[in-house]
Parts: structure tokens; C-alpha cells; sequence
């Protein structure tokens, strides 16, 4: 990407790019941060990954997906850019990423979403206003290293000048942002030394106003330190909270789905769902620490009810029995839904897809 990129960046727009990166909230932060740049007056692109349903889902403009012509035309456009030499040594999401940087053009801002790394990251290449970081927890170990240090230093790596640190849960991740702030010259700040009081009082306004759960008052609260750092005035009305879809969204009166799939994201429902319980239609990949994060749901499990996905990457079935098994947790295969249990689907972007196709059919 960054051999490609060096060819290719004249032909680029070059909008204010807000970078976020970390392991959790990356989607709901950009999308509050997203919709409160539109509001307030800014063209303003986000672009996210992976999708559920549709494509489209992964570039997001003033307030909609693209459409399909909008990305054909972008297609078209960047093949054009890339010519046959450099359009074949892109990945999936490298191709993606400079395909979404057409459609917006004509943005005055773009909140971009690391896809699983920083440093590294196909997202990292463009020059950055700003660095959002959400909480960093374990998940992709086999890329990102082997321990939170490892991990955030990966991550922060991708910080160009200036970063906001969201509530972190592992003291080690403040520390390699001292470290790195220190070697690199970087400005780094900690969500709470930029938010001033009437900055919490517009944040608990519309925590209260739309029900928000306790992680997604921490996104919400990264999105407004954005918004003071980049000198924009801004009210409790320019948050709509309409958050990407599949994050602990409910679609019934009885289905809550949320496309999480690490431990860290099992805690934000386990303190989000505290005191319900719920039938949890699950799955998971099979180099997740799905033992750990069926410990931290079970205290909201009636039981488990496993759903089977067509991945390459799932988890052996067995294997989660085992787990369910050893842990105390009756299951059995998932089948429909009935109407007077309460469910939970979450596991991984294939659980929920495969959940919702089989539903909506």
C-alpha cells in the first residue's frame, strides 16, 4: 500500500482525515464523529469495515451508504488511477481503501477506520489530521504481538502528530503512548484532559436522551474530544446516536445483535445486558479466545444456542461444546427464534450476517 499510494497520491483528494484505530469502538466512535461533522455543516465520508449485509456499508457519506453507482464510478475512475501494474498487487482492502477516498471527493473531512492493525494498516498511508484511540485489548495476536505492550505500540505506531486516547483499560497502553509521544515528538492526550464540563454535560445529555450503554458513552465521548480538539462548535442536537448497525442493536422487541468477538467486547454486553438474561445465538472464530469471552457472557445466559456459519476461519463445533460443557453452560443447536426468550447474537460479522440472512428469508 505504501508503494502504491507513493504512485498514486496526486490523483487523490485531500480531505481533513481523522484516524481511529484500536481494538474496540473504532465503528460507533467514527459514526457519532461522522454524523456530528455532517450535522454541524461538513461533507463529511466514513469509512469502516468489515460490512453485514451489503458493500456499501463500508463507505458511508452526509448521512447514507454510497450507492452502487457512486462506487461503480469510483471503480472505474481508480482503474483508470492504478492502471493494470499496480491495480493487481492490492489487496481486498487496500483496493477498498483507496475506492472509498474517491467516493468522498469532495469531503471536507473523512473519519477512517483502521481496519485490524495501525502501523501497518492499508488506512495508515494518508497524511492525518488527528489519531482517535479506542480502547486496546488482545485480538489479532498472531499480527499485532503478543501482549498489550507489543499490540499498542503496533497501533500507536500509526500516530503522525496528534492523538486522543479514549479510556483505556490496560495500563500499558498509556504507557507506550508516553514512550512514543516521547521518542517521536507526537502530541498525545488523554480523552478526560480534553473534555471540559460543559464538553461531559452535552455528553450526558444525549447518553440520557437515547439510552446509551456504558461503552458507547466512552465512544460517544472520544467523538466529542475530536470535535473540541478541532476547534468546531457543537450541541447535544448534532448527535442523532443512529450507530452502525450491528452494534448492540436491537432489530426485534427480543433480538439484540452486535457484531463483536473478543473478550473485551464480551464485557461491554455482559455490563451493558447486567441484571437480563438472554438465550445467546453464537459462534465464534476459531482464533478467538471464545473459552474467556463465554466465561465473561455467562452471567446473562440462559444458554447458549449454537448457530453454524459457512467460514473457513469458525471455530470448531466440538470444540465450543467443550467449552459450554466445562464452564456450565447448557446448549444445543440453534433453529428460530421464539417469542418469549430474550436473544443476544453475537460471535463474529459472520454470525450476525449468517443470523440475519436466515432470519429476514
Amino acid at each position: 500500500m505504501p508503494r502504491v499510494y507513493e504512485k498514486v497520491k496526486a490523483a487523490l483528494p485531500t480531505p481533513k482525515i481523522v484516524h481511529i484505530i484500536g481494538t474496540n469502538g473504532k465503528g460507533t466512535t467514527g459514526r457519532f464523529l461522522a454524523d456530528a461533522l455532517f450535522s454541524i455543516g461538513y461533507s463529511t465520508g466514513h469509512y469502516t469495515s468489515p460490512h453485514i449485509l451489503e458493500f456499501n456499508e463500508r463507505i458511508y457519506m452526509d448521512g447514507k451508504n454510497a450507492s452502487d453507482s457512486e462506487l461503480q464510478e469510483a471503480h472505474q475512475e481508480l482503474q483508470e488511477i492504478l492502471r493494470k501494474d499496480y491495480a493487481t498487487s492490492l489487496s481486498y482492502f487496500e483496493y477498498t481503501t483507496l475506492l472509498a477516498m474517491l467516493v468522498f471527493r469532495k469531503c471536507d473531512y473523512v473519519v477512517m477506520e483502521a481496519g485490524l492493525g495501525g502501523e501497518h494498516d492499508a488506512t495508515a498511508v494518508f497524511p492525518k489530521t488527528l489519531t482517535l484511540v479506542t480502547p486496546i485489548a488482545y485480538d489479532h495476536e498472531a499480527f499485532l504481538g503478543s501482549n498489550i505492550k507489543e499490540i499498542a505500540t503496533t497501533k500507536l505506531n500509526a500516530v503522525q502528530k496528534s492523538a486522543i486516547l479514549g479510556v483505556q483499560k490496560y495500563e500499558e497502553v498509556y504507557r507506550a503512548a508516553e514512550r512514543l509521544a516521547a521518542e517521536k515528538l507526537l502530541n498525545i492526550y488523554r480523552v478526560d484532559e480534553i473534555l471540559d464540563e460543559s464538553d461531559r454535560k452535552i455528553r450526558d445529555e444525549v447518553a440520557k436522551r437515547y439510552s446509551l450503554a456504558p461503552y458507547l458513552i466512552q465512544n460517544l465521548s472520544l467523538s466529542i474530544a475530536a470535535l473540541k480538539f478541532l476547534g468546531l462548535d457543537y450541541s447535544a442536537e448534532n448527535f442523532s446516536c443512529e450507530q452502525l448497525f450491528g452494534r448492540l442493536t436491537k432489530i426485534a422487541k427480543n433480538i439484540t445483535i452486535d457484531v463483536g468477538h473478543n473478550v473485551l467486547a464480551a464485557q461491554s454486553i455482559a455490563d451493558a445486558l447486567k441484571g437480563e438474561k438472554v438465550v445467546l445465538v453464537y459462534n465464534s472464530y476459531r482464533d478467538k479466545n471464545y473459552q474467556e469471552i463465554l466465561k465473561v457472557l455467562k452471567p446473562i445466559l440462559l444458554h447458549v444456542e449454537i448457530i453454524a456459519i459457512n467460514d473457513q476461519r469458525a471455530a470448531s463445533i466440538e470444540d465450543i461444546k467443550t467449552v459450554l460443557t466445562n464452564i456450565g453452560v447448557k446448549y444445543k443447536q440453534f433453529k428460530a427464534i421464539k417469542s418469549e426468550f430474550n436473544y443476544l447474537v453475537f460471535g463474529s460479522f459472520s454470525v450476525v450476517e449468517t443470523f440475519l440472512r436466515e432470519y429476514y428469508e
